[in-house]
């Protein structure tokens, strides 16, 4: 073999090697851990899921709280705003019997002698016999609303009001304070998840008291509950009745913000 032949043979040989030896270090290197670190970025990943749905579950909590603070507060103004209508009612009708009386006496002559008997009427009898009439029409009535209302935003005994809300509602079906009473009572079962009672409560708020400034807020109600039993278009149709037939209400922002999340 000459010295040509043995030179192209070990040029070729060496050749081969570095080939083989490019190929070997080009190979790309196996992670020993078995795909730790992708495991690493899921695990992660999962953590900032599950970190991002406890606190939206927080917020929800907290925006159902304030919404009973709010009907709560709601109700406080409730109270003593009709307090206060019936303060003036009854001054008004008190004025309405004093001049009546008046008006008597002067026909019967009474006010122009003190010595002539005018029909058996003492001027001091007026205020007494006015007093018994403002005051009997809706006594009971009154107290037991006011009762029932208190246990909720005075001594906060939730369960208590709510056979006082039953009890009102059963003795005094068409009082004016029957939608309010069903709201209430409809509020305190939803609060216990009671959301097959809490709904007939509502709709009878939404379907009988069509005037009922607490409508949109049983509208929204019945809305939540189909929600959280899983009627989803229910809660959409529910929801968006609110802010069609609500446009300036607070019930009306909630359900914006609820059918956002839907």
């Amino acid at each position: 073999m000459t010295v040509l032949a043995k030179t192209t043979k070990l040029g070729v040989t060496l050749s081969a090697a570095l080939a083989i030896s490019g190929a070997f270090a080009q190979a790309p290197v196996v992670d020993a851990n078995g795909g730790s670190e992708l495991e690493q970025r899921i695990v992660i990943l999962e953590r900032i899921v599950k970190s991002r749905t406890e606190m939206q579950h927080r917020l929800q909590t907290q925006l159902d709280n304030m919404q009973m603070e709010v009907d709560q507060l709601r109700g406080a103004v409730e109270v003593n705003t009709n307090e206060l209508q019936k303060v003036l009612e009854r001054q008004r009708e008190l004025y309405l019997e004093i001049d009546k009386r008046v008006e008597a006496l002067k026909q019967n002559g009474a006010l122009q002698s003190s010595s002539l008997p005018s029909a058996g009427v003492e001027p001091t009898s007026v205020t007494p016999s006015v007093t018994s009439v403002v005051q009997a029409p809706q006594a009971g009535e009154d107290d037991a609303y006011e009762a029932a209302v208190n246990l909720i935003l005075k001594s906060r005994e939730y369960d208590k009001a709510i056979p006082a809300f039953q009890s009102f509602i059963q003795r005094f079906p068409n009082s004016s304070y029957a939608p309010n009473a069903h709201y209430w009572l409809g509020q305190l079962l939803f609060n216990k998840q009671q959301w097959s009672d809490a709904s007939e409560q509502f709709n009878i708020v939404a379907n009988r008291f069509s005037d009922s400034a607490k409508r949109p807020d049983a509208l929204l109600k019945l809305g939540v509950i189909a929600e959280r039993t899983g009627d989803t278009a229910s809660a959409r149709q529910l929801l968006q009745q609110v802010v069609n037939e609500y446009p300036d209400s607070s019930a009306k922002r909630l359900a914006e913000s609820r059918l956002n999340n839907l």
